[in-house]
């Protein structure tokens, strides 16, 4: 008896946490193409800081890092 007991107590354990894990990573395209800009913002942002911009690579900087990715995380 006891032995049926633990086994579905662990299966609904394992079953519990499948459904969490599931939920919680749900990455849209609406995602990727967010993580995509962020990251193709900064490429460029570091691009122009190099070439010795100092208004718009800051600023593609701040949008990349600040909006763009982590809207990619959050929506």
């Amino acid at each position: 008896m006891a032995r049926k007991r633990t086994n579905r107590r662990a299966a609904r354990s394992r079953e519990k946490n499948r459904n969490r894990d599931a939920d919680s990573l749900r990455f849209s395209r609406k995602n990727g193409i967010l993580g995509l800009a962020g990251l193709l913002v900064i490429v460029l942002g570091y691009a122009l800081l190099a070439q010795g911009s100092i208004t718009a690579a800051p600023l593609l900087l701040v949008l990349g890092y600040l909006v763009l990715l982590p809207l990619a995380l959050v929506l």
